[in-house]
């Protein structure tokens, strides 16, 4: 009976292989890119071939072929037990590593083709590799089902962690996640806010680009472009990726791609000479011997980027015919002029093979043999004495449960999603002066350690892509300085931003703040606008010129008071004293004096008591001053009556009568006063809202309907005293001094109605300086227009101050 399945074909041979107790297979890609062929539906499809030499691939395939060597030779590990490995070409493809992957199950190659049945039960217990996430996937996806695990050394995408999807697979290198966020760390720790992505159109890249974006966003950085490449693409796509670098505004960029597809973008950099710009990748290129060349340098000068831990392992197998005859530029057989011995000197050859300087890689895979040994160990010692556990199939290794240390002390373990910890090197592109390309370790990023504390930078030396040896900047927009907010452009991402200074009284004490803070209401911005400071407290200060001026007419006023009452009391006798009430005269003077001194208590901060006492003096002493002139002004009209035959008036105003109406006319206004303190009395008040700028200290009235009560009363007596002026003032008499009277009237009037309007419109202490010039100017025109006259005939015209001249004027005038 013919077999159910065979192979309609010879299988492929693995291109290591030997044979062991326990079989690991290993998938590698040690070419890069595969012959596309166009087959035809008239002859059979030809088998793949392969191009393009990957020497990184052979370093780590003879990694795996030097630990299972290693293994074999020791005694503590697997004792009697022999590991035995095959390992098959992928050349970077996704198909032909499913092809290698189900060649190493079903054991294609150890049997004649005719013979072998598909059914077969497979003699790989694991499978190491491959190198990139896509093939990885496919290789996962498949041998998963036949619970067969599968560790690799380089395969980040964080897609692999899924323990649905991929039940049995390990890795020794960290997942993307981790490297993705520790990039975006690193972006943000050096204020580059404003870069560029490019990423390898594959599930390495899209999965890698995809966590950093998402975790620059919550680091506040943008992306102003993201391209993709992928090596396969024509070179038009790589040109346009090249056109929006040069045109980007971004200085930094960050590339998660593959060093296959980085090595073709890097071939059109150099060619359009596109450099200054700070390049940050990913471990697959940046930590990348290959890529990290002389004349690559000045494009990637000063790359950053995170790498695994660098080991130092003696690479000892040599292997395929292919890469030998590449290496030494000879032939196995007679097709060229020069034959392969088989005995040429690999350690005078200097390429990826050879240089054991950067073992990152290829230690991974090291790793992985070990981590197979070390399960391998315990599951033959899980039964004693009943044979290995191996022989029931469904038995799988016990990878999830092991935890041993390498040589170098690191400890090697799996989480939960088969997991290594997430530890990397910050690695810095620096040409030492020997031509080469230094991978030199400036800081670490360690997953495992607390919030806050997982990025460590160690090493300050770093080497930068400007000339100028400073951090290059990378923005959109300028950081705001204090004083300032961010102000979001429109239709553009939240770091392209224009500041904007902090209004009047609002202040931002922070770079790059988002709102400026209001100050309280007694502060103020300083001119900055980054801090608040106290608000000028002001008022019409006793020091400043302003108030030492009205202060100086104040006591001048005073002292002319003086001096006119100390002259009428020398010539208290005289007729021009005597005529028209001395005593009225005397009692003026003094109420003169006390307006004068009441100006004094609107100079000075304001207390509670002096602002009970400025409007209520000013209101009683200017009655009291109205009044006096009043009476003086009845006293003259009724004196003119008096001559008059059979009159008697001057009976209903003597002196009696007139100190009543003084003393009627001032106790109305002290009782409106006495009112005015005991319901509503003024007081002092801080005026924030009149001068943002500056605290007005100022008194407030306390009632505004008292104060114009005040004020009116006295306007009402002033408006009378000046119509009987008015009319008295050509009344024949020497010594009438009505017409002064009107005078004096008139210039305390047109004074107080001015006072006014520019009371209502001043700021600040200018409000009391105008009342204060109020006061003084109508105080100076009471007594210069009644005063002075009579001052200068006593003193200057003494032969004027005579009766008989006043009866002689009065006679003349009568005829």
């Amino acid at each position: 009976m013919d077999p159910p399945c065979t192979l309609w074909r010879n299988p492929d041979i693995p291109l290591f292989s030997q044979t062991g107790d326990f079989m690991l297979g290993g998938i590698f890609s040690f070419h890069n890119n595969i012959i596309e062929l166009k087959p035809t539906l008239k002859s059979t499809p030809e088998p793949l071939n392969c191009k393009g030499l990957n020497y990184r691939e052979y370093q780590v395939a003879e990694a795996m072929i030097f630990a299972i060597e290693e293994i074999n030779n020791r005694r503590d590990i697997l004792p009697k037990v022999s590991l035995g490995y095959k390992i098959y070409d992928a050349c970077g493809s996704v198909s032909l590593a499913i092809k290698a992957a189900m060649a190493l199950m079903s054991g294609a190659g150890e049997a004649d083709s005719s013979t072998l049945q598909c059914s077969q039960q497979s003699s790989i217990h694991t499978i190491i590799g491959q190198s990139g996430s896509s093939p990885t996937i496919g290789i996962a996806t498949l041998v998963g089902q036949f619970n067969i695990p599968v560790i690799s050394h380089f395969a980040t995408c964080a897609c692999l962690s899924n323990r649905k999807e991929f039940p049995t697979f390990f890795r020794t290198i960290p997942s993307d996640y981790y490297q993705s966020r520790a990039l975006a760390q690193l972006v943000k720790h050096f204020g580059w806010t404003w870069v560029g992505t490019i990423r390898s159109d594959n599930d390495y890249g899209n999965s890698g680009m995809a966590t950093f974006i998402k975790a620059a966003e919550q680091e506040g950085i943008c992306i102003e472009y993201s391209e993709v490449i992928y090596r396969t693409n024509p070179r038009e796509n790589f040109l346009r990726t090249v056109k929006v670098i040069k045109m980007a505004s971004s200085k930094t960029i960050v590339a998660f791609a593959s060093f296959i597809d980085m090595d073709f973008l890097m071939k059109e950099l150099l060619l359009q000479n596109v450099t200054g710009l700070q390049w940050v990748g990913s471990e697959s290129w940046v930590s990348a011997k290959n890529v990290a060349t002389k004349e690559n340098y000045r494009i990637f000068k000063g790359a950053l980027g995170f790498s695994i831990a660098n080991a130092l392992i003696t690479p000892g197998n040599t292997g395929l015919i292919k890469f030998w005859e590449n290496i030494f530029d000879c032939s196995f057989n007679n097709t060229t002029s020069k034959i392969c011995t088989g005995s040429e000197n690999l350690q005078q050859v200097n390429n990826l093979y050879t240089d054991v300087s950067e073992l990152r890689i290829a230690y991974n895979v090291y790793k992985a043999v070990y981590a197979v040994a070390y399960a391998l160990h315990d599951l033959l010692a899980c039964q004693d004495n009943q044979g290995p556990c191996m022989a029931n199939q469904k038995d799988t290794l016990p990878l999830q449960k092991i935890n041993f240390s390498m040589i170098n002390g690191e400890y090697i373990n799996f989480d939960i999603n088969g997991d290594p910890p997430a530890r990397y090197e910050l690695l810095n592109w620096q040409l030492n002066v020997n031509g080469i390309i230094d991978f030199i370790t400036i800081g670490f990023y360690d997953a495992s350690l607390p919030e806050g504390k997982q990025f460590i930078m160690n090493n300050n030396s770093i080497v930068w892509a400007s000339n100028e040896g400073k951090i290059p900047k990378s923005v959109c927009s300028e950081s705001c300085r204090p004083g300032t907010r961010k102000a979001t452009q429109k239709g553009k991402p939240v770091c392209c931003f224009d500041c904007l200074p902090c209004a009047e009284g609002e202040v931002s004490n922070s770079t790059d703040a988002i709102h400026c803070m209001k100050c309280p209401l007694e502060y103020r911005s300083n001119e900055e606008k980054d801090q608040c400071i106290l608000k000028d407290v002001e008022f019409l200060s006793h020091d400043e010129i302003m108030g030492m001026i009205l202060i100086i007419f104040a006591l001048l006023g005073v002292l002319l008071t003086s001096t006119v009452t100390a002259v009428f009391f020398k010539f208290r006798d005289t007729p021009i004293v005597k005529a028209n009430n001395s005593e009225l005269s005397f009692l003026l003077l003094f109420s003169l004096t006390l307006c004068f001194l009441c100006s004094l208590t609107f100079i000075g901060e304001p207390t509670q008591w002096s602002c009970m006492l400025r409007h209520t003096a000013f209101g009683i002493t200017f009655v009291l001053c109205i009044s006096c002139v009043l009476g003086k002004t009845i006293v003259v009209l009724m004196a003119f009556r008096a001559t008059m035959p059979g009159s008697k008036v001057m009976k209903y105003f003597g002196p009696t009568q007139q100190r009543l109406s003084v003393l009627t006319f001032t106790l109305i206004q002290t009782l409106t006063c006495i009112i005015w303190l005991v319901k509503y009395p003024p007081f002092p008040q801080k005026n924030i809202n009149s001068n943002k700028e500056i605290i007005i200290l100022e008194c407030e009235m306390g009632s505004t309907v008292a104060f114009y009560i005040v004020l009116g009363y006295i306007g009402v007596l002033a408006f009378v005293c000046f119509a009987l002026a008015f009319l008295a003032r050509k009344l024949p008499d020497n010594f009438n001094e009505a017409k002064f009277i009107t005078f004096s009237m008139l210039v305390f009037c047109t004074v107080w109605i001015t006072f006014i309007p520019s009371y209502i419109s001043s700021p600040g202490k200018y409000t009391v300086a105008v009342e204060v010039f109020a006061i003084l100017s109508s105080s100076f025109g009471l007594l210069l227009c009644i005063f002075v006259p009579k001052c200068y005939i006593i003193l200057l015209k003494p032969e004027k101050n005579f009766k008989k001249h006043v009866m002689g004027k009065m006679q003349s005038k009568s005829l």
